[in-house]
């Protein structure tokens, strides 16, 4: 392998990663990416990246697509580019940038210790030790030319994800994309998770969210149930609730 490949414990922690997203943490919403991915030809984006544990996946089912996977950290991208690269998924292209609901500069807030938790808002690191770093930022509807159609958007930015999807209405209008994303009040300041979920229905969305491993109708979401902030870790207590997976009516 040349200096500029993977190495062998990279591409290890990235395969362990994926299966375990795959077969464990994300095992119901991946099985109706899979159907859907496979019957659909377009673009898939995986928004917020990090160490791609749904890219391998979004790669190997959009077979004569493409992926796009946003991460604006340029360690984990520049990682990420580079395992991609040296196990073959060339239908990947990892973009080193933030997606927000319009294009510019802005800082990240990277939780010391905790890439994973690095946001566009403030808010998701309130309580936490943080570096902050100024990142490319670009909305979904500006970096995708009109003549693309884009079949699937995943998204994982703590907190900004309002911002995403004001950033891709034309694409949601247009394009009607199945919708995978995360979405946790916890992240969200004075907003709640009502307000997104909302905004997602108005046009023209219906959504179901993840609980112990079941698609329940997003009727039954209850922030103050299922999102509950009691004690230390709360978001990793049973019954925490934060996956979401829309589709167009």
């Amino acid at each position: 392998m040349d200096e500029a490949g993977a190495s062998l414990a990279e591409i290890s922690r990235f395969f362990v990663r994926s299966l375990k997203t795959r077969f464990r943490d994300h095992r119901a919403e991946l099985s109706i990416v899979r159907s859907h991915i496979a019957h659909r030809a377009g673009i898939a984006c995986d928004v917020g990246a990090n160490k791609g544990s749904f890219t391998l996946w979004l790669s190997r089912w959009c077979r004569g697509g493409r992926v796009v996977a946003f991460e604006p950290q340029i360690d984990l991208a520049a990682r990420l580019a580079r395992t991609c690269a040296s196990i073959g998924l060339h239908n990947v292209q990892v973009e080193a940038k933030a997606v927000s609901a319009a294009p510019g500069l802005l800082p990240l807030f990277i939780p010391d210790g905790h890439q994973p938790g690095a946001s566009l808002n403030r808010s998701a690191v309130a309580d936490l030790a943080f570096t902050k770093a100024t990142v490319p930022v670009v909305a979904l509807d500006d970096f995708f030319p009109a003549s693309e159609r884009v079949s699937f958007l995943k998204v994982d930015v703590e907190g900004a994800e309002l911002d995403v999807f004001r950033g891709a209405t034309r694409i949601l209008d247009r394009d009607r994309p199945l919708l995978l994303f995360e979405c946790e009040g916890r992240h969200l300041g004075d907003a709640s998770v009502s307000t997104v979920l909302s905004f997602l229905q108005s046009r023209g969305y219906d959504g179901r969210f993840v609980s112990a491993g079941r698609l329940l109708p997003v009727s039954m979401f209850a922030e103050a149930i299922h999102q509950r902030r009691d004690g230390e870790w709360f978001w990793k207590k049973e019954g925490y609730c934060n996956n979401f997976l829309f589709a167009p009516r």
